[in-house]
């Protein structure tokens, strides 16, 4: 029978290693992994997509940590700017979290109403998370019934008066629920008691730094680690900033406690020592930290210790980054980086010479695996054809203009970066055109 599409690669990333392959690709899906050999023996397909050598094969991205905000507040993101940049960007599947956007999805009411905003816009696929904030533990087994793939929580002041945090009491009761429901409970993981905001000096970096110390982020993972080994419950700690956490995640780990942590680009790029003064475009809570906790984070990476990278796409209107002239306390905390996270990752890992195939696992395979998609972010037979063509070595700077973020924020305005995505194919179709969008909104449990 003949393929709908035939994509032949010199280098492509299969199974953790590059290889050379052929992929070919029917409704949609996978169907054939096999060498390349000639093009002369090459299945015969609707389409043939041949790389060149400078450019590299990929599955495409899946992101579990965006920030879409429709409804409510789609004049900071939406559905189909957020759907076009993560296209753009070689992601072909993201997460949206339950907040920024109102009504916050903390109920399946509300849940239908983010589904129904979502509908006909996405050019990728899109799943959702809901929240677990004071008072709606009776909601939580609605919502996962409907098929969200976890829970997001609170430890610490979201900054969003709709979505509310919980207290360490609150926290372990939610916990109990998410256990006995198998649901993964992802948690923001700051101590408030350790958070000094009487250390913000306005504009100064180094103020706001001191006031969410390391302590903060590693004495909050204390709690998630304690009440995941109490219930046995399945927990996950969001964008680590503090490589101080570390030791407990391993040890606990090592006792069969299933808890897992993600760190962001931000954190693996940038260093305390690069944010000057006013420059609220880096702001982001937990905050960037000195070079030597960077350091320590990619040493945890490459043990295992940290199981993923994702961008936290974090996006809101330009005023508002830059409220209060660059002071530090008033501006939203937040990092724009749907698009950019595979480039940026990417440049930090070949200065520190690591693998493309890695950075493509903790990019694409565990975030898949986290949630339960374990026929996206690999390129094997059964898996669907989300495909990504990378150019690894493409030399550019970072013009926030000509993103597709809603707002023309980045915190990589002006960087120097390497790896360029040419072409991001959906189920086999590329979604870096002009087409009507294609993408799906997302069931956990549902291909």
């Amino acid at each position: 029978m003949t393929l709908d599409l035939v994509v032949r690669a010199p280098r492509a990333v299969v199974g953790g290693a590059e290889i050379a392959c052929t992929v070919g690709v029917r409704d949609g899906r996978i169907v054939s992994v096999g060498p390349l050999g000639p093009a002369t023996g090459t299945p015969a397909a609707a389409v043939r997509l041949d790389l060149t050598a400078d450019e590299v094969l990929l599955p495409g991205l899946v992101d579990t940590h965006v920030h879409v905000n429709e409804p409510g507040r789609t004049e900071w993101e939406g559905f189909a700017s957020a759907t076009t940049a993560a296209a753009a960007g070689g992601v072909t599947t993201i997460l949206d979290m339950p907040l920024n956007s109102i009504p916050p999805t903390t109920t399946l009411a509300a849940l239908r109403t983010k589904q129904e905003a979502a509908a006909g816009q996405v050019r990728v696929d899109v799943g959702f998370w809901g929240g677990a904030v004071p008072g709606n533990g009776a909601d939580l087994p609605e919502l996962h019934a409907a098929g969200v793939f976890g829970f997001k929580c609170f430890l610490i002041d979201s900054g969003v008066e709709e979505f509310p945090h919980l207290e360490p009491d609150r926290f372990a009761a939610a916990m109990e629920v998410t256990a006995d429901l198998g649901a993964l409970m992802i948690v923001h993981a700051e101590d408030a008691d350790l958070v000094d905001e009487s250390l913000l000096s306005g504009r100064r970096y180094a103020g706001f730094l001191a006031s969410r110390p390391s302590t903060s982020e590693d004495s909050a993972i204390a709690r998630v680690i304690e009440q995941a080994a109490r219930t046995g419950g399945r927990a996950h700690v969001v964008h680590l900033s503090s490589a101080g956490a570390l030791p407990a995640l391993r040890s606990a780990r090592a006792t069969g406690v299933d808890v897992s942590v993600e760190t962001c680009p931000h954190y693996l790029a940038l260093t305390a020592e690069q944010v000057p003064d006013g420059a609220t475009a880096l702001k982001c809570c937990p905050p960037i930290r000195d070079a030597a906790n960077r350091d320590a984070l990619w040493s945890g990476l490459a043990a295992g210790d940290i199981d993923m990278v994702v961008s936290d796409h974090s996006p809101c209107t330009a005023d508002l980054k830059a409220r209060g002239d660059g002071d530090f306390s008033l501006a939203w905390g937040g990092i724009a980086s749907l698009q950019l996270g595979l480039p940026v990752t990417w440049t930090a890992a070949r200065e520190r010479g690591v693998p493309l195939a890695r950075v493509v696992t903790w990019m694409a395979t565990h975030p898949a695996d986290r949630v339960g998609l374990t026929h996206k972010g690999r390129i094997e037979v059964g898996a669907d054809a989300d495909l990504v063509v990378f150019a690894p070595d493409r030399e550019w700077d970072v013009d926030p203009a000509r993103l597709h973020h809603k707002n023309p924020v980045s915190a990589y305005a002006g960087r120097h970066l390497t790896g360029a995505v040419r072409h991001t194919l959906l189920r086999g179709r590329d979604v870096t055109t002009d087409r009507p969008p294609e993408g799906r909104l997302l069931r956990r449990g549902h291909r």
